[in-house]
């Protein structure tokens, strides 16, 4: 099993958690650090993805800044995502030379995580064929994107568990005209930390890693 840091930043700006990230990534690939799993909530807003299209951008930036919510062009794959308060995203910072030298199976086991976990709360996730990301009842629950430079991944997967769902009205998730859902939307009452720790576990069994969270509460840690 590789060791694995995991952090939960809180809630933290997009672009403090993207400057994260990259740091983490270049140490990662000259073999100064561990596996990371990095934990976050952003305040709102919509990113857009190395294949996203202008028009599945729903308002102008100005619209959107009068909303409140903040746009950034990012280097991950897929197209255009929010992200806000009720939804955890979490950001692998994964060496797969380690593990698999496979981007489908390490997206596949991504969403394999998210379809585990919510089989941990009673519900049916499934995958959409053609289409990356787990839905419920042909509702989309989690958006996937990743990006990797030299076997080591960056971005992830965004759950949305008590999200306000009216903010994807701004965009065409996914570049798809379907639903979103939450666990919220779909009865389930589990809290923030009832996922963090169901979420963990499944990493841990997927990836192979040892990240000792099973055994104590998750750090918390706001990096500036």
């Amino acid at each position: 099993m590789r060791s694995c840091v995991v952090r939960d930043l809180g809630r933290m700006p997009f672009a403090e958690a993207y400057a994260l990230q990259q740091a983490l990534v270049e140490r990662r690939k000259q073999g100064l650090d561990a596996d990371y799993l990095l934990l976050v909530e952003h305040p709102h807003v919509i990113t857009m993805g190395r294949n996203g299209r202008r028009e599945h951008l729903l308002a102008s930036e100005e619209l959107l800044s009068r909303a409140g919510i903040e746009f950034h062009h990012t280097d991950r794959g897929g197209d255009v995502t929010y992200h806000g308060p009720g939804q955890l995203v979490v950001y692998p910072i994964f060496d797969l030379k380690q593990w698999k030298r496979d981007v489908g199976a390490y997206v596949r086991g991504l969403e394999q995580v998210v379809i585990d976990t919510l089989a941990d709360f009673g519900l049916k996730g499934q995958r959409l064929a053609g289409c990356t990301g787990v839905w419920v009842s042909g509702a989309k629950i989690c958006a996937i994107g990743v990006h990797l430079s030299r076997w080591v991944t960056s971005h992830g997967l965004a759950l949305n568990i008590t999200t306000d769902l009216s903010y994807f009205r701004y965009i065409v998730p996914c570049g798809l005209t379907k639903p979103v859902t939450s666990l919220a939307e779909l009865g389930c009452r589990a809290t923030r930390a009832d996922v963090v720790a169901r979420l963990i576990r499944h990493f841990e069994r997927i990836y192979d890693l040892d990240t000792g969270a099973s055994e104590g509460a998750v750090p918390k840690e706001r990096i500036a």
